[in-house]
């Protein structure tokens, strides 16, 4: 397994979870990472992106001011801390990896490795 998310489950609206993704080393260390999710019956959609370095990040503007997505490159990890939860956020979430030293982008065909989703479920 390359990439390994983790952290989700059920909150009340307003609450907070924050995922974590794994990676290997291999895929990890200068590669852009994103998140993405998938509700029920829609398409899987860009959450957050953040490049390689850590330098850049960029949101969907559905979570923009609500979610930080951050790396730990010595621990090989990409968080996504999501705050102010609301039962719209309810989606499978994945973390995703662009080859190394590509861009990270919004397109979800763009990412090349792909974790095996958490699932993330927003009471109202």
């Amino acid at each position: 397994v390359q990439l390994q998310a983790s952290g989700g489950g059920l909150v009340q609206a307003g609450g907070s979870l924050r995922l974590s993704c794994a990676a290997s080393k291999r895929i990890f260390s200068n590669n852009a990472l994103g998140w993405f999710r998938q509700a029920p019956g829609k398409e899987r959609g860009f959450v957050a992106s953040i490049t390689y370095s850590g330098g850049v990040t960029n949101y969907a503007d559905s979570v923009e001011g609500r979610f930080t997505i951050s790396r730990d490159n010595s621990k090989n990890t990409v968080y996504l801390q999501m705050n102010s939860l609301n039962p719209e956020d309810t989606a499978i979430y994945y973390c995703a990896a662009r080859r190394t030293l590509r861009v990270p982008t919004i397109n979800p065909y763009d990412y090349d490795y792909w974790g095996q989703g958490t699932k993330v479920t927003v009471s109202s």
